[in-house]
């Protein structure tokens, strides 16, 4: 990139200063496919790093009991059965079990759409929240060269982003970007739909934004007709990039807009979603995928830095579980018309110690768990059974807390295969160096068979 054009792309903030809207960049070389098909995904971050031993219980191990964790141990009265004779789920997470359930897995009716997974890590961990949160996010563990995110480039290398009808593919309902989705070509964030607009009341921003040329006007009006063609700057060198920049911004804005104006958002099927800002994040997203033409969309659920205090089912981590699994179902009753092209996946940054600390808490370790729900997941427990957890594995790892045993890209390597259709050779480009990793430790890239 030259002087001037990064000057320029410097000064471009004045587009978006206002809505933390960012330029488009004119892509070099244009994505030739664009996917046919209606494949989505929603990912949870959980921020802290989950205590995944007293999410999926390893019953089994007899190191799980009252020595090692004294507060922190749950009986089975606090546990729910989860049908393979070794490994339970935290009783916080009961509205999971609407997903999980089936004749199969538990001998209760149910869908099984749900992937309980244990184990799940990477080489060389990092115990820093931030690093670690920035590889899992970025999908390239221990190279902080890399600076956009695995959902950003599983989109960029799938579908032309730089192309203004796919401004509105993804989105972080945050109040920052999330780095999942951050890269040259950014995708708005925002924490309310009805918040990503132009300041003012109702009429003054669909004044601003205006309406495109028309068979019977030769110019639009406001942002729209502002930059429907490049002609209003046709002799400076960046009118295709402000042109393009502009429409990426107005059909963003006008998506929202017509999603938020088709009026309040009330969920199917008797859907709850959780009190507090994960349930609104979350109806959020389900009113973007009914409404929009979205296809990710990223939240977080941050306080899994349990130090102290942890507590049991009814204290401070039964409480964010219960509200990740009440979102879960939430999402599985709200959208089940779009239910079987959708991926609802957990993230979080690493386990915690399995030993319980003085302050009633657990510190930061290695491997923890993931979640993925959805209508095409093939439901049941991974990596915690009696054939892949062998009695003591809870001190796996230093003698203070659990091995991993798959490594996270891989989980994310079968849902950009087998739902989203990528080919093989593409996950190379989207979580670059997954394939010398997979050479280097092939254990943990295993195809676990979740989809």
């Amino acid at each position: 990139m030259n002087t001037s054009r990064r000057q320029f792309l410097r000064n471009g903030a004045l587009f978006g200063g206002a809505l933390g809207f960012q330029p488009f960049l004119l892509n070099d070389k244009l994505n030739a496919a664009e996917p046919g098909d209606n494949k989505k995904l929603i990912f949870i971050f959980q921020r802290g790093g989950n205590d995944g031993i007293n999410t999926i219980i390893p019953r089994g191990d007899s190191e799980y009991n009252t020595t090692n964790r004294p507060s922190l141990y749950l009986p089975e009265s606090d546990s729910l059965d989860l049908g393979n004779g070794f490994a339970q789920l935290n009783s916080a997470m009961t509205p999971m079990m609407s997903l999980y359930n089936s004749s199969q897995l538990t001998g209760t009716a149910g869908p099984g759409n749900l992937a309980v997974i244990h184990r799940v890590g990477y080489a060389n961990q990092s115990r820093s929240h931030f690093d670690s949160q920035g590889y899992w996010e970025k999908g390239v563990p221990r190279d902080k060269s890399v600076k956009d995110g695995l959902f950003y480039r599983q989109l960029a290398k799938t579908r032309d982003i730089t192309s203004p009808e796919n401004a509105f593919i993804a989105a972080s309902i945050s109040g920052s970007q999330l780095e999942a989705l951050q890269g040259e070509h950014p995708f708005p964030n925002f924490r309310e739909a009805d918040d990503f607009a132009f300041l003012g009341d109702d009429d003054q921003k669909s004044k601003f934004l205006g309406e495109l040329p028309s068979a019977l006007k030769d110019h639009g009006k406001g942002v729209r007709g502002l930059y429907s063609t490049p002609s209003s700057l046709r002799n400076s060198r960046y009118a295709d990039l402000v042109n393009q920049t502009g429409q990426a911004m107005s059909n963003t804005l006008g998506t929202l807009k017509s999603a938020v104006n088709q009026g309040p958002y009330v969920p199917a099927n008797g859907a709850v979603y959780p009190d507090g800002s994960l349930g609104e994040k979350l109806m959020e997203a389900a009113m973007l995928m009914k409404r929009t033409p979205v296809r990710v969309v990223g939240v977080n659920k941050g306080g899994f830095d349990t130090h102290g205090n942890q507590g049991g089912v009814d204290g401070k981590h039964g409480d964010l579980l219960g509200d990740i699994a009440q979102g879960f179902q939430a999402l599985y009753l709200d959208l089940q018309d779009q239910w079987e092209d959708i991926i609802v996946v957990t993230m979080t940054e690493f386990g915690r110690t399995s030993k319980e600390n003085g302050g009633g808490g657990t510190d930061h370790a290695e491997a923890s768990t993931m979640f993925v729900g959805g209508g095409g997941v093939n439901g049941g427990v991974y990596n915690c059974d009696s054939t892949t957890w062998s009695d003591g594995d809870m001190f796996s790892k230093r003698g203070r807390y659990l091995a991993r045993v798959t490594d996270f890209r891989a989980i994310f390597g079968e849902i950009f295969t087998k739902h989203f259709g990528n080919e093989t050779a593409l996950l190379d480009s989207v979580m670059p160096g997954y394939r010398e990793a997979a050479d280097d430790v092939p254990g943990d890239f295993r195809q676990l068979g979740i989809l």
